[in-house]
């Protein structure tokens, strides 16, 4: 008999890829360059030169046409994306510490989180 593992993600709310997010610059102080591969109100995957330490609190700027934030944050996981003959790439998980007020809009409860995701009970 065959167990069948059913695996769910665990993320509270949807994602937006670069062609959706509208972030034109990212930095990780102290100004090291990056580029958002997917964010949320929650958190960013982001694409850099440099390791990223597991663990670690880092903030990151990030610049729309329109706007500009700064967030704080902590590294989940970090791995090798791209090997290059000149450089390696690594994509690093960030857990933002508050939600990036770009996803959230106020109602009269107190404030709703774009892409929210309903959570179904019934998935162990």
């Amino acid at each position: 008999m065959e167990s069948v593992i059913q695996l769910t993600d665990r993320r509270q709310t949807d994602r937006r890829c670069a062609g959706d997010h509208g972030i034109v610059l990212a930095r990780v102080r102290p100004g090291l360059d990056a580029s958002v591969v997917d964010v949320s109100a929650h958190g960013a995957l982001i694409e850099t030169a440099h390791r990223l330490l597991p663990g670690r609190h880092i903030e990151l700027h990030l610049e729309t046409a329109d706007d500009r934030a700064a967030i704080r944050g902590r590294v989940l996981r970090c791995s090798v994306a791209v090997v290059l003959a000149s450089r390696m790439l690594y994509h690093g998980a960030i857990g933002f510490e508050s939600p990036l007020s770009w996803f959230v809009v106020s109602d009269n409860d107190g404030y709703v989180i774009l892409g929210a995701r309903e959570v179904d009970s019934r998935v162990p």
